[in-house]
């Protein structure tokens, strides 16, 4: 998992409340469990002209123009703004997989879903909960928009915002570490233990 400390980038102003999971990542695109190759078909239902499925080539196929992902302005953008209840519907986990696989670092709203929002921190990404009124001036604002995590703060147009993140999180996506990484740090004690396990029981 990537290490999030600082992060510089212009948002992508995604204007609707209420998105959810399949929206994200439609049920047709879930029958992979590897995290990556889902970021072509992020939001598909609304970014490309015709239904999506697996293997289609997605360089041929036609783009709305109207949605603003297809917009070339926001194509190096990793922060994605947006309004209440992000993530809502089913618990997939591919929805944070194929938003961190496109190239999104953090997502900016006044709510999440609470399964949503705890699997964006299993997979690197930063989900954080802003007034709405914040999030409107955000909206707004058409220039860099810097997190700091370490501080806790989103900086824009020389305001600076605060958000709550909890510590335990914090910690881990400072330091990119998933689950498997918290379990490694602990890979001598666990050899340790399987040898002992092994020699007082031998015939398990």
């Amino acid at each position: 998992m990537k290490q999030f400390s600082i992060l510089n980038s212009i948002a992508t102003p995604l204007d609707r409340a209420n998105i959810d999971t399949d929206a994200i990542i439609p049920k047709q695109f879930l029958k992979s469990i590897k995290r990556s190759g889902f970021g072509p078909n992020l939001f598909d239902a609304w970014r490309y002209l015709d239904h999506g499925e697996v293997g289609m080539d997605n360089s041929k196929r036609p783009l709305n123009p109207d949605f603003v992902l297809n917009n070339s302005k926001y194509s190096e953008s990793q922060i994605l703004l947006t309004r209440s209840n992000f993530g809502c519907g089913s618990s997939r986990e591919h929805a944070p997989w194929a938003l961190e696989d496109y190239g999104f670092r953090a997502i900016i709203a006044p709510s999440f879903a609470d399964i949503f929002y705890n699997n964006c921190f299993k997979n690197g990404l930063l989900p954080i909960t802003l007034n709405s009124d914040i999030v409107d001036i955000l909206f707004e604002f058409q220039g860099e928009i810097e997190i700091n995590l370490k501080k806790q703060s989103v900086k824009a147009d020389n305001k600076t915002y605060h958000f709550d993140v909890d510590s335990e999180r914090k910690r881990r996506l400072i330091n990119g570490l998933d689950d498997i990484d918290l379990t490694l740090q602990y890979e001598d004690e666990i050899r340790s233990f399987e040898a002992q396990h092994l020699n007082k029981y031998p015939w398990l």
